[in-house]
């Protein structure tokens, strides 16, 4: 999940550089069709072909569906949104995800962790500042709808993982995105040429994306969702850093605020939850 969460910031920061030139469709294109090569490499010399059709169909194509929304949005955001900002409202999902796997997949929250989960919430509005002075905008609410596509996706990968492989969720989850993007930005006329200086971000794209998808879902498939979820919270130091290095930037005392509430309730969600396996299994 470390791994997963360091290829993201990354990647995310190819996207960031890219959004200001192309249409957020036609990136989400690029990012799919750049790490899919690679992944089918991978998939072919894992011995993973045999397995590639032996799968859900429906969750996988939700998956594919959710992956559309998730990336368009998040890459709306961020042609606005520093990168540290972005993060600290995508902080949400894992609070989600925990919701969600109470909810859905009955793993045990207790009320403790539900509190924990309202305070994250607190934090959001925090970092919104929805009196208009914040980021209560097209913008800030284009993460938080990606933030629940995201949600949504990791624990359907719980879901498949009981049946599926991690090549083919891998490989399906590229490659739906990929074909999904590509078509709607060919039918909406929205595509423009490459840039001959972009070709170095693009396989910077293709490398952190492929990387990042693997570790992330092998990871969900590996482990209880509510359970490695708040190691997300390690992406605000990579975009500190990185909106520092690349664009000279640094999050406002409100925003670091905000994030402060949301990481504290994911880690104790992770405490809790160890606390409950420790119970269970002495």
């Amino acid at each position: 999940m470390l791994l997963a969460v360091a290829a993201f910031s990354l990647m995310d920061a190819c996207l960031k550089t890219l959004s200001p030139h192309y249409p957020p469709m036609q990136i989400v294109a690029l990012r799919g069709l750049s790490s899919l090569p690679l992944v089918t490499l991978w998939v072919v010399f894992d011995g993973g072909l045999r397995q590639l059709l032996q799968v859900r169909w429906p969750l996988h194509l939700l998956r594919g569906v959710l992956s559309i929304i998730m990336l368009s949005c998040f890459v709306y955001a961020l042609r606005s949104l520093p990168l540290a900002e972005t993060y600290s409202l995508f902080f949400i999902a894992p609070l989600l995800i925990t919701a969600m796997a109470a909810l859905v997949l009955r793993e045990q929250v207790g009320w403790r962790g539900w509190v924990a989960i309202v305070l994250g919430f607190c934090g959001t509005l925090i970092v919104l500042r929805p009196t208009g002075a914040g980021v209560l905008t097209l913008a800030g609410l284009a993460v938080l709808v990606s933030a629940t596509g995201y949600a949504i996706s990791a624990i359907a990968v719980r879901v498949i993982g009981r049946s599926d492989s991690t090549q083919s969720m891998v490989f399906w989850m590229i490659a739906m995105t990929s074909i999904f993007a590509l078509a709607l930005a060919l039918a909406w006329r929205e595509w423009s040429p490459i840039q001959s200086g972009h070709w170095p971000v693009l396989a910077g794209l293709a490398v952190t994306g492929a990387l990042g998808q693997y570790a992330i879902t092998d990871a969900f498939k590996r482990a209880a969702a509510s359970r490695i979820a708040p190691l997300e919270y390690t992406a605000l130091v990579w975009g500190i850093i990185l909106d520092r290095i690349f664009w000279n930037m640094l999050p406002d005392a409100v925003t670091l605020s905000g994030a402060a509430v949301i990481i504290v309730s994911g880690l104790y969600l992770l405490r809790l939850e160890r606390v409950h396996a420790e119970a269970e299994h002495p």
